[in-house]
């Protein structure tokens, strides 16, 4: 049973080298819907047999920026974002009302953090895996803080000014109406304290 205190936030950190895992070879679609607050630089799923690869986004600096109204990986599917060099941190909200289902392996293409905020909820499927060279970040919490007072929110996906973005400095919760995260799986790769 997963802490009441951690159920709406994880945070892994997998240290150098990479950690990667074995899948399988069948393959699955992606509920990966984009949405169009991003305009131009709107999320872009790039399908090929191996993996699913998400690409676009906006990106201010060192961040990455996709904005996604369903965001979903199907069992024994690959999902990974490129990670165009310089990038640091690939920031990810979905700001449908469904829940994110984590079922296959979601990666990063590169040493990027990966933040994933759903304020309906993410669930961790008992056969998900990590592929990601820096930190994993996932919370239900309604929108990234920025230390120049934007929200990068679920609730409110109004085009955002990004370049002006640093790092995020927090997350908020609005009310207790977030959904919790569910991992079904305990192993060394998901348990944490």
């Amino acid at each position: 049973m997963i802490p009441t205190w951690c159920r709406r936030l994880i945070i892994i950190t997998i240290g150098f080298p990479r950690t990667t895992f074995n899948t399988c070879n069948l393959k699955a679609s992606a509920q990966i819907n984009p949405d169009n607050s991003l305009g131009v630089e709107r999320s872009r799923l790039n399908s090929s047999v191996e993996r699913d690869i998400i690409e676009g986004g906006a990106i201010p600096g060192s961040n990455l920026f996709h904005s996604f109204t369903d965001f979903n990986v199907g069992t024994q599917q690959q999902v990974y974002f490129a990670n165009a060099s310089g990038i640091q941190n690939i920031i990810n909200r979905v700001t449908g009302k469904n829940s994110s289902q984590i079922l296959g392996t979601l990666g990063v293409l590169g040493n990027a953090n990966l933040f994933l905020i759903n304020s309906n909820g993410i669930i961790f499927g008992e056969n998900a895996r990590l592929d990601v060279g820096g930190s994993f970040i996932a919370s239900t919490a309604n929108s990234f803080i920025f230390d120049n007072g934007f929200n990068f929110s679920t609730t409110n996906p109004q085009a955002p000014p990004l370049l002006t973005i640093n790092v995020p400095i927090g997350l908020q919760f609005k009310g207790a109406n977030n959904s919790g995260i569910t991992v079904n799986r305990y192993d060394q790769y998901f348990w944490f304290r």
